[in-house]
């Protein structure tokens, strides 16, 4: 395994503390996100906040010595595909902020 690297669990029941089962949520598809990488977030339209919502999303941390534009860098459905993507770019994913990305247009 690749460091970083996970299995991704999809929609499923799983049994809570208590013994009970629990549906877990349905993570988004990712088809195509490369459309999304280097934009800002908040000049995404309403549909492309719809294919994004429930994401996670990669930013890099920012220092007085970079002062980094706030862009999406990478795209996931978790913290650790983020990493992976960012790896594979020759990224340092210690670099960067993971934030589950939420719709914030009212449904």
């Amino acid at each position: 395994m690749r460091p970083f690297e996970h299995t991704a669990i999809g929609s499923s029941t799983a049994l809570s503390p208590g013994g009970a089962r629990a549906k877990l949520g349905i993570v988004p598809s990712i088809t195509d996100t490369s459309r999304f990488i280097g934009r800002a977030p908040e000049r995404l339209g309403a549909g492309e906040w719809r294919q994004v919502s429930g994401l996670w999303a990669a930013f890099e941390i920012y220092t007085p010595e970079t002062t980094p534009l706030r862009r999406i860098e990478a795209l996931g459905r978790s913290a650790a595909e983020c990493m992976n993507a960012l790896a594979a770019r020759d990224l340092d994913p210690r670099k960067y902020e993971y934030i589950p990305l939420r719709n914030p247009l009212p449904r």
